[in-house]
């Protein structure tokens, strides 16, 4: 039989999918801000039904359906294109609306290394 060692994976580029195309991190933010959402909402309700405990179920169904509603819109999302495509839109869009500065060199036209053809070559270089 095979060493463990051999079977694992000792590098990888990206990380894996775990939940319908979903990476741990990218789920970790999906339910961090459903229940940032859910949390405060079904508790109001909740209170304003006058059973301020149920809130707590009725968020944590929220978050469970909004995990699978936002996983399965990523996996279509990234179907068929590389790693890490959503995000570099999301950033492009960021820059778009002035929202964030991106790290992207978006500039078309002509490129120039600035040099001019009068320059003197030094003459440790010639």
């Amino acid at each position: 039989m095979a060493h463990r060692g051999d079977i694992l994976a000792d590098r990888l580029n990206v990380e894996p999918a775990i939940f319908r195309g979903c990476s741990s991190s990218e789920l970790g933010v999906i339910v961090g801000v459903a229940a940032l959402i859910w949390l405060p909402v079904s508790l109001l309700l909740a209170w304003l039904m006058g059973a301020v405990t149920m809130g707590f179920g009725i968020a944590g169904v929220g978050v469970v359906a909004t995990v699978i509603v936002t996983a399965s819109l990523f996996q279509r999302l990234k179907r068929g294109r590389p790693d890490g495509y959503y995000q570099q839109q999301i950033m492009i869009w960021l820059d778009d609306n002035g929202l964030r500065r991106s790290a992207f060199v978006r500039r078309t036209g002509a490129w120039d290394i600035g040099r001019t053809w009068d320059a003197t070559i030094p003459v440790r270089d010639r």
